[in-house]
């Protein structure tokens, strides 16, 4: 194997494992509008109903992978001495560096260049890989239906278009409520199962605690985390170039309430959890916070350094209107294959593998595995690990199967809107309820800019 280091975009600094999971999830999150902008070069090799493989010549493998899917391409090298791989190291098209389309377009022109394999942090790529022509249809005789099976509901939804399946998802991030076990008991409070008590419960500790918190919403993706499980229709892609974009109604106000709430009576936080500020003078000071499934070993016990046995998982709150609870996501990523590979054979072997071998997924993947099978012996290791209080394992995997399906995966950032909307006049000190207008517009104006047809 040959490792190939190409300086782009935006580098993991060293650390640990964790560290650097916590650095490229975060990395996932924010996808700049720049990528709805430039040309792909224009195939149609990956088209679902007209897929020409190119002469399957062979030869080595090639494969990118950001810094922590590294791990993953020396461990199937390790296994695997027969294949012969060319491993190249960029940066997963993290902080939306748009890299991997940019040179998609270069390799298009030039008509060679293109990896076998690529790993990408973010979860639209098809949304402009399938109109390149970079991405091979899987699910039409390159990997069997009895192992695209085995994914969790819903979890491959970014990478189906009209049917086709053009990637594989690598991790989930689907929200959960992430709680301080023994403050809880401590203090006599319950954890809450709807918004209204989660609400609450925040206005009764910002009277009898304060200082701590019930939340965060200081970050990009706090719409992921709040407004998607609220089922607020922001984001709603309806096609593959059509939005629809309702920011005012009911599921959004009800959230936007609560958030002003809390925000307002000091429970919910402002400041990045990312940030210095916050891990020196408020991560002690969590009672509870809604996150994705990697906030446990990658905020709590790598960078906050909670203590063992105090973090714990509960479900997201449901609204007592609603039947059932519903989650957001927040992160993870996605396995191309090139539709130019002249090695498909082993393209899709190391795909299939890399998706869902235990050896890589439930042993080393620093998140929680998209393939079930691989999450559930995910689960057993973190449950051995005798880090968290009580179990995590039924939570996670509930929230895996209830990420509302209605907030889709478009070329435009939602977090570069709210992040450009939304949080400076949060910060002069308007309300999220005052702001949802405005929003609706900045989304509208965003998606038009990428080209997609907008209904309001």
């Amino acid at each position: 194997m040959t490792a190939k280091v190409r300086a782009v975009g935006a580098h993991t600094p060293g650390g640990t494992r964790r560290r650097t999971g916590l650095l490229a999830a975060a990395g996932a999150l924010v996808l700049v509008t720049v990528a709805a902008c430039g040309g792909g070069g224009g195939s149609s090799s990956g088209s679902g109903k007209g897929f020409h493989p190119v002469k399957q010549t062979g030869g080595a493998l090639t494969v990118w992978v950001d810094a922590s899917r590294m791990d993953a391409a020396k461990l199937y090298q390790r296994q695997h001495p027969d294949v012969k791989m060319n491993v190249v190291s960029y940066d997963g098209d993290a902080n939306g560096s748009n890299y991997l389309r940019t040179k998609v377009s270069l390799f298009n022109r030039t008509r060679k260049g293109w990896p076998d394999v690529v790993f990408s942090s973010q979860n639209n790529e098809t949304t402009w890989a399938v109109d390149a022509g970079f991405t091979a249809p899987l699910n039409k005789g390159l990997i069997p239906e009895s192992t695209l099976s085995g994914w969790a509901k819903g979890a491959n939804a970014p990478c189906t278009v009209d049917g086709t399946l053009y990637c594989l998802r690598n991790d989930l991030a689907q929200t959960v409520l992430w709680y301080n076990a023994p403050l809880m008991k401590q203090w006599g409070y319950q954890v809450p199962q709807t918004w209204e008590q989660y609400q609450v419960l925040g206005q009764k500790v910002a009277t009898e605690h304060p200082g701590y918190l019930v939340g965060s919403a200081g970050d990009t993706w706090a719409p992921e985390l709040y407004m998607w499980p609220s089922k607020c229709g922001a984001n709603q892609i309806t096609g593959p170039k059509a939005v629809t974009v309702n920011t005012t109604g009911a599921d959004c106000t009800r959230m936007a309430s609560l958030l002003d709430t809390l925000i307002k009576n000091k429970t919910m936080s402002m400041s990045s959890v990312f940030s210095s500020d916050f891990d020196k003078n408020q991560a002690a000071k969590i009672l509870m916070m809604p996150g994705p499934s990697w906030f446990g070993g990658a905020l709590f016990q790598g960078t906050f350094k909670t203590p063992a046995h105090q973090v714990a998982v509960a479900p997201m709150p449901k609204w007592s209107a609603d039947a059932g609870t519903t989650a957001g996501n927040v992160g993870g990523g996605t396995w191309l294959v090139s539709a130019h590979s002249a090695n498909l054979k082993a393209a899709t072997a190391f795909l299939t593998w890399v998706t869902t071998s235990d050896d890589y997924q439930a042993k080393l993947a620093p998140g929680y595995p998209a393939y079930t099978a691989a999450a559930k012996n995910w689960l057993a290791k973190q449950t051995a690990s005798d880090y968290f209080a009580g179990d995590i394992s039924a939570p996670l995997q509930a929230a895996a199967e209830q990420v509302w399906p209605g907030w889709g995966y478009g070329q435009f950032s939602q977090e570069a809107v709210w992040a450009a909307t939304v949080t400076p006049k949060l910060t002069a000190g308007k309300t999220i309820a005052s702001l949802l207008p405005a929003w609706q517009t900045a989304i509208a104006n965003y998606a038009r800019a990428a080209g997609y047809k907008v209904t309001q």
